[in-house]
């Protein structure tokens, strides 16, 4: 039999190589080419023990039709569901994006309901549909657990003159890695349960747990109507959910899967210093008066020092203290922190430790400044004084900070800042955003049954972390349904989410699939 080696995404024999023909790789030899592709990168490890059973039947399916789970991936990504431009084209490209993964459930024997979200208003007058909310389910069986799992279709937006190598909306795989908006946020994730689902579907068997789907296409753009809706369907649709999963987010490696049980809060601050209304002349009025912009820059540098610090009295009084049993979970993390740098594309970072960084990422408070409003940012030189100028800046917020008490420092902070400068104009503080931190219980079961599902199809420990951006849905589940909430990330930390470039990795997406099988039965055995 001829030889038989790779090239690309092909698969050549020795006798076809040496008249220049490939054809495309079988589903065997595209594992073991990502077999081979994640040793060398030193991403692969193997199973603990090899699946038995059902399990094995699963995986095996799985692998033999993961070109089909790749194509419906990339007729999804082919659907421009971007929700944060308000154009009607792309609220149409939204609302098929969602019957496509409503027909998807009905397919699966799904019983679904589309909600009707109503219509955003914008700020020109206009209104907007907003997509339905999906609310599916399958099996209903009081001695199975009942798992909801929550993700978004929409999309942030991407042109390719912006950047990409390839067109955003056509799937591109180059050497195992799915280019494409949506691919890990979320498309691929949500598309990766719904396989997990078909697997058994296909395979003709019983479904371990009951699964539920609330599946949103306005994510990116605030999720208007989601909690309303939650609130709303709390002793409906949400009554016999006993878990919830969210996969929204990333791991902190390319390599080693993570479990996440934390994400930090935001509070967003304008504040505003007015002279008047109009600009002035520098030639005319400078060296006269009070300049806007001097008194904001001077406010938005007694914010933050030099080390990170964030130097508004009191910020730091009620964060939750370190534990000793935290501490070891930083240490436990397989962080390699000048590979991180290097493709953060960072010359260094504030801290010099693995687990200071990520302690200052993820469970201290951090303050980041955002912009100025009203200000020349224009190519070349106008000579112009600002007579109105607003500064952008946020809070993370962490555990035990509270929002209110957080709002009232910051004001008086800028308040004592402003007075030691008497000037003549007027400064207005304003904080129009605020959400509240999230932290899990990771004793809970869920995060036992996760945890032995990663062990089984990646063959090792996960990554146990937080999360340093604002993921709000979670803490509405939580407050409100009062069950569990997970986050199970799927995706490698260089998918490059809301960026150019986005991708995921075939290996995570179709291994993903395999872990939420697993994590079923897992969930099935602690139940």
């Amino acid at each position: 039999m001829p030889a038989v080696f790779v090239a690309g995404d092909r698969e050549v024999s020795s006798v076809e190589a040496a008249h220049g023909i490939s054809r495309p790789l079988s589903a065997r030899h595209h594992l073991s080419f990502l077999a081979f592709l994640l040793l060398l990168d030193g991403g692969m490890f193997s199973p603990s023990s090899p699946p038995t059973g059902l399990l094995e039947k699963v995986f095996q399916y799985i692998d033999l039709h993961q070109d089909e789970f790749v194509q419906t991936l990339k007729e999804w990504v082919a659907v421009e569901s971007d929700s944060v431009q308000p154009v009607l084209r792309l609220r149409r490209e939204l609302l098929r994006m969602m019957g496509l993964a409503a027909e998807r459930l009905r397919l699966l024997g799904a019983r679904v309901d589309s909600v009707d979200a109503g219509l955003q208003q914008l700020p020109d007058g206009q209104s907007l549909p907003i997509p339905p909310i999906i609310l599916a389910e399958l099996g209903d069986d009081p001695k199975k657990p009942t798992v909801c799992f929550y993700g978004h279709l929409d999309v942030q937006p991407a042109r390719q003159e912006d950047g990409w190598v390839t067109d955003p909306h056509t799937l591109t795989e180059v050497d195992g890695k799915l280019y494409g908006r949506g691919t890990t946020d979320n498309k691929g994730p949500v598309l990766a349960w719904i396989n997990a689902v078909s697997t058994f579907r296909a395979l003709d068997e019983d479904l371990p747990v009951n699964v539920k789907f609330v599946i949103e296409g306005m994510e990116e753009a605030g999720s208007p109507a989601l909690e309303e809706l939650v609130q709303k369907e709390k002793a409906g649709f949400f009554s016999s959910v006993d878990y919830i999963v969210i996969s929204d987010n990333l791991w902190i490696s390319r390599r080693t899967p993570a479990l996440t049980y934390g994400t930090r809060g935001n509070s967003y601050f304008m504040v505003e210093v007015k002279c008047r209304d109009q600009d002035f002349h520098s030639g005319t009025f400078g060296g006269i008066l009070n300049e806007p912009m001097a008194d904001l820059v001077a406010l938005l540098g007694s914010l933050v020092d030099s080390s990170g610090r964030i130097l508004i009295p009191g910020i730091y009084d009620h964060v939750a203290p370190v534990t000793e049993e935290e501490k070891r979970t930083y240490e436990a993390i397989n962080l390699d922190l000048e590979e991180y740098r290097k493709s953060s594309q960072v010359k260094k970072f504030l801290f010099d430790t693995k687990e200071e960084l990520l302690m200052h990422l993820w469970r201290y408070p951090s303050l980041s400044i955002h912009g100025i409003e009203g200000a020349f940012h224009e190519p070349g030189a106008k000579t112009v004084i600002p007579g109105r100028v607003i500064g952008k800046f946020s809070i993370r917020l962490v555990p035990h900070m509270n929002m209110s008490v957080v709002e009232k420092q910051v004001k008086q902070h800028l308040d004592y800042i402003f007075s030691k400068r008497n000037s003549s104009n007027q400064m207005t503080v304003s904080m129009t955003l605020g959400l509240h931190p999230w932290t899990a219980n990771t004793r809970d079961n869920q995060y036992l049954a996760a945890k032995r599902a990663i062990k089984t199809v990646f063959g090792t420990e996960p990554d146990m972390i937080r999360d340093g951006s604002t993921i709000p849905i979670a803490k509405i589940f939580q407050d409100t349904i009062q069950k569990s909430v997970m986050m199970l990330p799927l995706g490698a930390v260089d998918d490059g989410e809301h960026s150019q470039n986005e991708k995921m990795n075939r290996w995570n997406y179709i291994e993903g699939s395999k872990l939420f099988a697993a994590f079923f039965l897992e969930m099935a055995k602690l139940h």
